[in-house]
């Protein structure tokens, strides 16, 4: 592959014009950005490879004074021009972005493709071309065309097969449907008693020029999103604003530079190293006045608190056609107009009810119209309260419905925030059969505020607090996701719960109800609490903290979460008794606690870090002593070169890393991985960019029940001696673009039954060995047309479903006859969008 920033000298005019620029931003960007580098490079070799093709139908068409038929190619090229220079700008660890990007440059190549075998119909030209020459040209030169044009057509079958090829280039990423970071949220439910609202807000939005500045308040739980996303969403807002709209939350961490960050990085650009809240302040000034499309722009706030009152007035430009919608439990009167959401009238209140409550299935029990109007009175026109209690109640016996009502009926006297959790809080204390899912969702608040909880998490916790398996903890989930206490959000469109597989799932909550979760969690005393919260915000600590000189608590779950000013001054503490710590943090250095060192019972520990890189860590060292460690998750984190050497968790079951940089964690220590972790059955790397092959003797892990590699797009190959993980079930490497084969060991992986090679596509054959897994009974092969099937297929006799794409399919169904109890299910791309 030449690496040179000239144009290819077989380059002519006709290729020149159309390609020459589009191949010079390719080659300048693969220089100094590698982070779409193996797109990038089949970008380039399929210009290359055009080259010669385009040129000979130029000179076929001068000689015969015909219009250059290459000309509907300039405007694909012009935008492939502009795609590549957004992508050079797309910061390495914006895992957003980066699979929205990928798509695009397939789509590219995907329209080049069709105009060379639709538009252009090489092959047809070439043809005509040799008909015409034939008659004009003397017989001397008819040998010379005949040449020509066979070397065209050889060329041109050349040609269509890089094309197929790259055809599916990074369609792997379409298996997750991101939205852009700041894109508004789609509408979950259809609104019921907004239609004034909204009709109110989209002249103000629209036609007051006066109002620039809008707040919705309203008490937690009215709709004030649900308000936002809905306006948003109509028709002529988005003809206005098109793709300037921007949608944040913001919770109580996050600071003005994340809110700045999150707009460029929505606006595919490189992240400034800003100095100061005002340096990101005028770096957003500059891009709103010249780096937008000329569009309006309308930015939402969203869930702002009272503590970022200051922010919004830096968000605060002299700018024409730019507006702020902000919703708040406040009203902030100094920033702007304030639009006060109303509670849902009775009769729109009844209307949602019904809907929530009483499915049309005519064999739940539906209460006499007193009872319905009376509960409906009891959520006071909330639409959280309606959906909250309304799914608790159905398809429940008439008995459930008058309890209910006479909980209900004593907490929602009066209309304050306070009464609105105590008339949620019935709801919670309807799950007193089930203790277990009561104290799950209250575990729920240990999270911070509007982040996506992955389900893994959950189950690792609740696996050692409560003594649950995978599927137990995930039927809690849906109990309570079925009483709309949470929401669950799957984001791979393929994922399947019956594989046991929940790496794609995710929780969201209403910031209303981690209230009440944190609410009864702090009920009792600090010394008697089962879980201990904390948020240090701007390094603010907990007075009772610093009342005493150490602060010893007996809670089973601690969790702390600090923001982006946090300066790793901790308190002293002691916590004996911890067995799940979640540390929840945004800063790009962060030190452990020395406290740790002393949790000699913990089990399960999570480092999640909800900032924009990989932080390092220090004091790393400390988690060695943590002997009764069984689970561990580490999200956007660098793990240090001494990883390998200083861990001795002898107990260690599970491995979760997550956006990690690990390179020099497994390839420059010299210690074994077996050594370190000699009990390990479950391991999961995921979107660990920086992960070219696995540590020496990683094969030696022979405990290893549960291995996923995903979307690791530098891994370059499996360890030759694959073969010795002879207890593993589950092998997941979807997605893993730069892998070529798999070793042809893997037939030793007798007890393996699932087996994901979807979206590998450098993976061109199957090894004849693949037969040997005689246990393998599902295997998803989606996205991997241009891999070849070996006989030995016909040997799986177990094998009972193949998920893959219709190609894949076809290949699959000349083995069906042999394979009589296998199912082949076609894949269908849904869209799954993360919800906020």
């Amino acid at each position: 592959m030449a690496s040179h920033l000239a144009v290819p000298a077989l380059a002519g005019a006709g290729f020149e014009l159309l390609f020459g620029d589009l191949l010079k931003i390719v080659l300048i960007v693969l220089k100094n950005n590698s982070q779409f580098k193996p797109s990038l490079e089949r970008l380039q070799k399929m210009i290359e490879d055009m080259a010669p093709n385009i040129n000979r139908i130029e000179t076929l068409n001068r000689e015969l004074d015909q219009p250059h038929q290459l000309e509907r190619l300039q405007g694909l090229m012009s935008d492939g021009r502009d795609l590549v220079r957004r992508c050079s700008k797309i910061h390495k660890y914006n895992c957003l972005k980066r699979p929205i990007s990928n798509k695009k440059l397939l789509k590219l190549e995907k329209d080049i493709r069709d105009h060379i075998n639709i538009v252009l119909q090489l092959e047809g030209v070439a043809d005509t071309k040799e008909i015409k020459v034939k008659q004009d040209w003397t017989l001397a030169g008819v040998n010379n065309v005949f040449s020509e044009v066979k070397q065209l057509r050889d060329d041109i079958g050349k040609l269509m097969t890089t094309l197929s090829n790259v055809d599916r280039l990074d369609s792997i990423n379409s298996n997750i449907r991101l939205p852009c970071v700041c894109s508004p949220p789609l509408l979950k439910v259809d609104p019921v008693g907004f239609e004034i609202p909204l009709s109110e807000l989209r002249i103000k939005l629209l036609k007051d020029e006066t109002s620039q500045h809008i707040v919705i308040s309203a008490p937690g739980g009215c709709g004030k999103t649900t308000l936002a996303t809905a306006l948003c969403q109509l028709e002529d807002v988005k003809a206005k604003f098109k793709s300037n709209i921007f949608f944040l939350n913001v919770p109580k961490l996050r600071n003005l530079m994340v809110i700045v960050k999150n707009i460029f990085q929505h606006k595919d650009l490189q992240l400034p190293d800003f100095q100061s809240e005002e340096d990101a302040v005028n770096h957003l000034e500059r891009l709103l006045m010249f780096g937008l499309d000329p569009d309006p722009v309308l930015l939402v706030l969203d869930d702002v608190w009272p503590g970022s009152e200051s922010i919004l007035h830096k968000l605060k430009f002299r700018l024409e056609n730019y507006k702020i919608l902000v919703t708040s439990r406040y009203e902030f009167p100094s920033f702007g107009s304030s639009y006060k959401l109303k509670p849902l009238n009775h009769a729109d209140a009844v209307t949602f009810f019904q809907r929530i409550a009483l499915p049309r299935d005519q064999q739940s029990y539906a209460p006499d119209q007193q009872t319905l109007e009376e509960m409906v009175k009891c959520c006071r026109g909330f639409p959280l309260v309606i959906s909250v209690v309304g799914k608790s109640l159905c398809r429940k016996s008439a008995a459930e419905w008058r309890k209910r009502l006479r909980e209900c009926s004593k907490a929602a006297s009066i209309l304050t925030e306070h009464e609105v959790l105590n008339c949620l809080q019935s709801t919670v204390e309807a799950l007193n059969d089930k203790v277990v899912a009561k104290e799950c969702f209250m575990d729920l608040g240990s999270f911070p505020e509007d982040q996506r909880i992955p389900a893994t998490t959950l189950i690792d916790m609740w696996a050692e607090l409560y003594n649950l398996d995978e599927d137990e903890a995930i039927a809690n989930l849906h109990q309570l996701s079925d009483r709309n206490l949470i929401e669950v959000i799957v984001t791979r469109k393929d994922a399947n719960e019956d594989d046991g597989s929940y790496n794609e799932h995710f929780v969201t909550q209403h910031d209303l109800l981690r209230e009440l979760a944190i609410r009864e969690s702090n009920s009792k005393g600090i010394e008697h609490r089962k879980r201990v919260i904390l948020e240090i915000n701007e390094n603010k600590i907990h007075e009772w903290l610093t009342e005493e000189n150490e602060l010893s608590i007996r809670a089973k779950l601690l969790s702390i979460s600090t923001d982006e000013t946090f300066s790793s001054s901790w308190p002293s503490m002691q916590a004996p008794e911890v067995e799940v710590l979640l540390l929840n943090f945004q800063t790009g250095k962060y030190s452990l606690p020395e406290f740790i060192e002393g949790m000699n019972k913990l089990k399960v520990l999570v480092l999640y870090n909800y900032g924009f890189v990989p932080a390092e860590v220090s004091n790393f060292p400390l988690l060695g002593s943590l002997s009764n460690l069984k689970r561990i998750r580490l999200e956007k984190v660098s793990i240090p070169s001494l990883f390998l050497t200083s861990m001795k968790w002898r107990k260690l079951e599970k491995m979760s890393l997550v956006m990690c940089n690990i390179g020099q964690a497994f390839n420059k220590s010299t210690n074994k991985i077996s050594d370190a972790f000699p009990k390990l059955v479950d391991l999961t790397i995921d979107y660990c960019n920086d992960l070219e092959e696995l540590p020496a003797g990683f094969c030696d892990l022979v405990l290893l029940r549960k291995l996923s590699i995903t979307n690791c797009h530098k891994l370059l190959a499996l360890p030759e001696d694959m073969g010795n993980l002879l207890d593993l079930e589950v092998l997941r490497l979807n997605s893993c673009i730069e892998l070529t084969e798999l070793p042809g060991t893997i037939g030793g992986l007798q007890k393996l039954q699932i087996l994901d090679l979807s979206d590998c596509f450098g993976v061109k054959e199957l090894p004849e060995q693949i037969g040997q897994l005689h246990n393998l009974r599902k295997l998803y092969m989606i996205e991997c047309s241009g891999c070849e099937l070996p006989s030995s297929v016909m040997n799986l006799f177990n094998l009972k479903e193949v998920i893959g794409d219709e190609e894949t399919a076809e290949s699959w169904r000349h083995f069906k006859p042999c394979l009589p109890s296998l199912t082949i299910r076609v894949h269908k791309e849904i869209n799954l969008n993360w919800l906020r």
